[in-house]
């Protein structure tokens, strides 16, 4: 056995070793050749890596926005979703203000980071509305779970293990890590117990690492005793001829904590029944969970089990509501929700178009709701219900599938009718039915975020485009927002049109929205090419719209629907609206003649 303080080989004699080793095993069949590498400059190489990694952080939403981008998915929470796009959004505009121009670019000395901590039952759309936030963000985002740190030990290098992770997620873009969010869940596990006899060591050790992450600190991307990072750290010596250390700092990444915290109303009841006096006295039993945990303070937090130092590490508190039967109806109801999207996957992948009625919803949210696992209740209650078909129906000739009321209810006499071959045209007519009812609602979904969806995917949706969105959303498996941008890339590809008209003839044309979406239907239903589009309308309007200009030095022509249905009418009235009577005569029988020009041709 080697001793401990025997000198580590170099790269020259471990390459050495190896060649021995595979002369003895090989002889001279097998041989190591090594490139000559010469060290490369400090220069360069500072150069390049900062030319790589540069990565300017560019953030300027506002809490109203981002309240506006988590309604679309999340029920309910309305405070949460306050408190967390807004302590977020300041977050991630005073690293942009403080990198301004207009600032020093000097941190400030004991500066507070919102560090946010969460409180609320399972299954209420925590760990969701983080992942959502940082997808709006584009930052990176990393999940662990406190239960693992606790199981561990306490020497804190999972914590370090996380702000690594964020430099993965960052494609090892170190400046664009340190603006990343990291999120612990099940936070409350590691409180100390307070029946516990001694120092708590394996919960408190936790605590005490998680405390100089949370606040700054420089965490070293190479992993002590790692066999990968000792030979990339070779390999980077050999190569620049100089022992490169990499850190990243954690001023400014974002930790957000959460927790079910169930015994934490009683501590606060508990409290505020002792300081309270007279009528006060005794707290009303039937008061919502969700205004008691309202009321806790950094002292119901210790006595819970944190440390004073931890807890004043979390200045943020959003608190997050249990969920009623209506809630989770709106949670299956909502178009962009991962439960029935995820499902209707599972029977795509078959060739099977599942929709779900609304009474076979509300159905679903009562038994959900009897599990007591807020929304993860749900994904329980569908699969159940739905095993038997999922397992049965990818093999039969049925491509419908309507989730009715009686399905839910009864699905071993409805799956053997159906096997059976028995109520075929009912099926098929439910199917339809569920269809145009569930497309309704998805209009009146598209009609309500109006707004907010034509500022987010800038395509102002028109009666069409919303008929055409709501169309795509049912016939795929898809989000709102893809059904949205599918329309949009073809109101792109028309607008586009508009630039190659002033490319080709210099001169302005702007499609009214009629006329944008009389060519959008075309190409959807596939009758008509953007180019053969593109083609007749300098066919139509090349020459009327020139000599306009020349006559009247007019370059800005608006078109629509009528315009591209009778181009000639349009433009004759066009002419008659621009010139006096003489010259318009005159220009009608020079219009009149190209177009039969071009008739002929």
């Amino acid at each position: 056995m080697k001793e401990k303080n025997e000198k580590i080989p170099n790269p020259r004699e471990i390459e050495k070793e190896i060649s021995d080793f595979l002369n003895r095993k090989y002889g001279d069949q097998v041989k190591i050749v090594s490139p000559i590498v010469m060290p490369q400059s400090e220069q360069s190489e500072d150069s390049s890596e900062s030319g790589k990694n540069r990565h300017d952080i560019n953030f300027d939403l506002r809490p109203e926005e981002l309240i506006r981008y988590l309604d679309q998915y999340i029920i309910r929470q309305d405070l949460a979703k306050q408190v967390l796009a807004t302590k977020i959004c300041t977050h991630f505009n005073r690293i942009r203000y403080q990198k301004g121009e207009d600032a020093s670019g000097e941190q400030m000395t004991g500066g507070i980071k919102n560090n946010v901590l969460m409180i609320g039952p399972t299954g209420v759309g925590k760990t969701y509305m983080i992942k959502l936030i940082a997808q709006k963000l584009g930052v990176p985002f990393v999940k662990g779970d406190a239960t693992k740190f606790s199981e561990t030990g306490y020497v804190g290098g999972d914590v370090d293990d996380l702000v690594r992770d964020l430099v993965r997620e960052s494609d090892s873009d170190i400046d664009l890590a340190q603006y990343g969010i990291i999120y612990i869940d099940e936070i409350d596990k590691i409180a100390s117990s307070k029946n516990y006899v001694g120092a708590d060591v394996s919960r408190t050790g936790v605590q005490r690492a998680l405390l100089k992450p949370m606040e700054e600190t420089e965490v070293e991307m190479k992993v002590p005793h790692d066999p990968i990072s000792m030979i990339q750290e070779v390999e980077q010596f050999r190569k620049t001829g100089k022992r490169e250390k990499k850190s990243i700092n954690t001023r400014n990444i974002l930790f957000i904590m959460s927790g079910a915290f169930a015994e934490l109303p009683e501590i606060i009841k508990k409290r505020t029944t002792d300081q309270s006096i007279g009528f006060g006295a005794k707290m009303n039993t039937q008061e919502k969970t969700v205004s008691i945990l309202g009321q806790a303070k950094a002292e119901d937090l210790i006595e819970y089990g944190f440390e004073s130092e931890f807890v004043g590490r979390l200045p943020v508190k959003a608190i997050f509501e249990e969920l009623t039967h209506e809630d989770l109806l709106n949670i299956l109801r909502n178009p962009n929700n991962p439960v029935l999207l995820n499902k209707r996957m599972d029977f795509a992948t078959y060739g099977i178009d599942i929709k779900f009625s609304d009474d076979a919803l509300s159905h679903l949210a009562s038994q959900a709701l009897g599990e007591n696992t807020g929304a993860r209740g749900l994904v329980s209650v569908i699969e159940q219900a739905l095993i038997p078909f999922e397992t049965h129906l990818p093999s039969t000739n049925i491509k419908h599938f309507p989730v009715t009321l009686e399905v839910i209810k009864n699905p071993e006499t409805v799956l053997n009718n159906w096997l059976s071959g028995m109520g075929g045209e009912q099926r098929r007519a439910e199917f339809d039915q569920i269809t145009e009812e569930y497309k309704g609602f998805i209009k009146t979904y598209l009609q309500n975020n109006r707004n907010s969806l034509t500022g987010q995917y800038g395509l102002p949706l028109s009666a069409y485009r919303i008929d055409r969105i709501s169309e795509f959303y049912c016939n795929h498996v898809a989000e709102i927002a893809q059904a949205v941008k599918a329309v949009k890339s073809y109101y792109d590809q028309i607008k586009r049109i508009e630039i190659e008209f002033y490319n080709r003839h210099e001169i302005n044309i702007v499609l009214e929205e009629d006329a944008v979406d009389f060519i959008l239907a075309k190409l959807i239903d596939r009758s008509a090419a953007i180019r053969a589009i593109d083609d007749k309308l300098s066919a139509d309007f090349e020459y009327g719209l020139k000599l306009i200009r020349e006559k009247t030095g007019r370059n800005r022509f608006f078109i629509s629907r009528y315009a591209l249905e009778n181009p000639e009418t349009f433009l004759n009235q066009l002419i008659k609206a621009e010139f006096n009577k003489a010259d318009a005569d005159l220009a009608a029988v020079d219009l009149k003649k190209h177009n039969e020009d071009n008739s002929s041709i």
